[in-house]
């Protein structure tokens, strides 16, 4: 590839996490300079924000190359202080292109709250997103976070980190995007079914048919998702 196919390449990606943050902060799904988005554009390095940034207002040099043992080689500052949780979810996932990390208020709540978001309630999140698991709680910015993360990305596209935020995962970065907000979605309407009456879950079976969907139709069988691990998580919360 010539350095200008490259940094055209570089050019586009940068615009893309740039176009991430913007939806992320207009919809309020992070406050202030919370949050971070990152791009993989070789097999060791990624574009990714730089650290203490409103993403509302990011512009292109708030956004850094790095490679895989956190060093910039391209832009100034820091890069975002939860690097080590994106390089954790790229190292897990060959397949993926793209890490968000965010904090929906919906979906925040219901881990303050001690509720789940891995039932399967809603037909379109199953087959978007399978079930969403909730990790204990770990401080963030430290070593603990990466290493919980690593545990289950491996085989969900969407996670809750327990009092931080959420963690989607990508062909790009605008797709990760796509599933946070599918996530606060789900989480929203969840929470005021609850407010309802008692929330019913969908059947084993059309969990099974929905999950098989989702293998043929949308990710061709290419994605490592287990979709064992989501019946038998869901089968286990059944009714609670």
């Amino acid at each position: 590839m010539s350095s200008e196919s490259w940094n055209d390449g570089l050019r586009r990606l940068r615009g893309e996490i740039l176009g991430t943050c913007r939806r992320m902060y207009a919809n309020k799904l992070i406050a202030a300079t919370d949050g971070n988005v990152s791009v993989r554009v070789a097999e060791d390095e990624l574009l990714i924000t730089r650290s203490g940034i409103s993403k509302g207002d990011a512009e292109e040099e708030d956004i850094l190359r790095v490679d895989f043992d956190g060093n910039v080689l391209e832009g100034r500052g820091r890069p975002s202080s939860e690097i080590r949780m994106h390089l954790a979810c790229y190292e897990e996932r060959p397949d993926i292109a793209a890490v968000v990390h965010a904090h929906p208020p919906t979906a925040v709540a219901f881990t303050l709250a001690g509720k789940t978001l891995a039932q399967c309630i809603i037909p379109e999140v199953v087959v978007t997103l399978g079930a969403v698991p909730t990790l204990p709680y770990t401080t963030p910015t430290t070593e603990a976070v990466p290493l919980a993360v690593r545990r289950v990305i491996r085989h969900a596209d969407a996670l809750m980190l327990e009092r931080h935020g959420a963690v989607t995962v990508g062909r790009s970065a605008m797709d990760a995007y796509y599933k946070l907000e599918k996530l606060e979605h789900a989480a929203h309407v969840t929470w005021l079914a609850h407010q309802l009456g008692r929330v019913k879950t969908l059947p084993a079976d059309e969990v099974r048919r929905l999950l098989a969907l989702r293998s043929s139709t949308l990710l061709d069988g290419k994605n490592p998702l287990c979709n064992e691990c989501v019946l038998a998580c869901h089968e286990g919360l059944e009714g609670a």
